[in-house]
């Protein structure tokens, strides 16, 4: 197989994956399980497919809409019930806190024969921020950068997040009451755990303002006088917690995982199997230093090219990049370089990595491609790979080979999708 039948083969695999989540495919089936109220349905959320997301509700509910969901800049759609504000991500800003607020507003008052339809996918966290009281958004923006620049994994980056909130751990659900709440889910998160999938707002949060400060403590990150103080005041005693499993305010709530990462991983190894690959999922959470993923990959490739038989690698989850150098970073490019630069070239070998929504980082380009020809090509075009990659550059050397994958956004979110066919010689 060449890289013109190889690459193509690659991004249907990824296609694949990401059309089996998408909210017309996985969110509808569930709406039709749920009963209209007597009284209103006030549809609220937020995250990269909330958008998509608030279109499913539309076509599939019978009765009467009203709400506000917030999605990333350029992720929105036209809806003719729903208002949809857009919003930065992953810094928050002042749309998203606006947003939020009104969000807020929304759901107060409500009565018990009303219905909350709330709708959650990831990089909510971001787009649904209204800081706790005494913490400003300038404080809140900083703390972001500072979480996000330490590499510091996304459950512990969301346990601050719920502890610096008035929406967030389930406030959202508390505000709502005594209305129904009944809350739909696409996992981006390793370990698909409804309170870190954009912080949980209407689900309940096992995570102590203890744990928030011992994680800033863990990164060394000093974090702002006001925020200390908050969190201070919360270990004291004198904040209330976030509810807590078992909450009997929450009782009304409900929380369905319409979509996870395994799922979609699943989909794409049906389509290998189909093509001719024997597929094996490598794990859904995948973590860690994106480079020391791609040392361990590179390893059980060259095992698996002793089988003799074609082989799909196909792997999901969330790594980190500790950004040294002056480069753009972002994960999936790390990985690949590095695992190109770990492979050298190994014939019949060939590999697929990026990000579900379609943004790998802060990069309007979901990821990349890589084959046995990638280190010689770079050389030819008088590029020095292993430069690149101390310097972080990934993006630069994809882009510079046109092996850049790029989607645009796609409104939905299962994290990274990663996927490597192993074909022997004789093949």
């Amino acid at each position: 197989m060449d890289r013109k039948a190889a690459f193509p083969l690659l991004r249907t695999l990824f296609d694949t994956a990401v059309a089996a989540a998408s909210p017309g495919q996985c969110l509808a089936p569930h709406l039709a399980k749920l009963a209209p109220p007597r009284g209103r349905t006030v549809v609220v959320g937020a995250g990269k497919a909330a958008a998509a997301m608030a279109r499913t509700v539309e076509e599939n509910w019978p009765g009467k809409l009203e709400g506000l969901v917030v999605t990333r800049e350029r992720h929105g759609l036209p809806l003719s019930r729903i208002e949809c504000v857009e919003a930065r991500h992953p810094v928050p800003d002042e749309r998203g806190r606006a947003a939020a607020g009104r969000i807020l507003e929304m759901v107060k008052g409500l009565t018990a024969e009303d219905l909350v339809i709330c709708l959650i996918s990831g990089g909510g966290s971001a787009l649904l921020t209204w800081p706790a009281d005494g913490i400003t958004m300038d404080d809140k923006q900083a703390l972001t950068r500072e979480l996000l620049r330490k590499s510091v994994p996304i459950g512990e980056i969301n346990t601050v997040r719920k502890h610096i909130s008035a929406i967030k751990g389930g406030r959202l659900a508390l505000a709502a009451r005594p209305a129904r709440v009944a809350t739909f889910m696409i996992s981006d998160v390793p370990g698909d755990d409804p309170s870190v999938i954009a912080s949980g707002p209407t689900v309940p949060d096992a995570s102590t303002f203890g744990d928030a400060l011992a994680i800033l403590r863990k990164h060394g990150i000093v974090p702002s006088e006001s925020i200390r103080r908050h969190l201070d005041d919360g270990i004291a005693g004198r904040i209330e917690e976030t509810p807590k499993p078992g909450d009997p305010r929450l009782t009304g709530c409900t929380a369905v995982m319409t979509m996870t990462p395994l799922k979609a991983l699943e989909a794409a190894a049906a389509l290998a199997r189909q093509r001719g690959f024997e597929p094996e999922i490598l794990g859904d959470r995948l973590e860690g230093l994106s480079r020391a993923l791609a040392a361990e990959h590179a390893s059980l490739i060259r095992q698996h090219l002793i089988d003799r038989r074609p082989i799909a690698l196909i792997s999901g989850g969330e790594t980190t990049v500790e950004v040294t150098g002056k480069g753009r970073g972002g994960r999936n490019v790390e990985y690949l370089l590095a695992l190109a630069l770990e492979l050298y070239e190994l014939p019949g070998v060939w590999s697929l990595a990026a990000d579900t929504d379609g943004v790998d980082g802060i990069e309007e380009i979901a990821g990349a491609t890589i084959g046995p020809d990638t280190l010689p090509r770079a050389r030819a075009a008088g590029i020095d790979a292993q430069a690149r990659l101390d310097d972080n550059d990934g993006h630069g050397f994809f882009e510079a080979l046109g092996d850049s994958v790029i989607t645009g956004p796609t409104r939905t979110n299962v994290n990274d999708f990663r996927v490597t066919l192993i074909i022997p010689p004789d093949h």
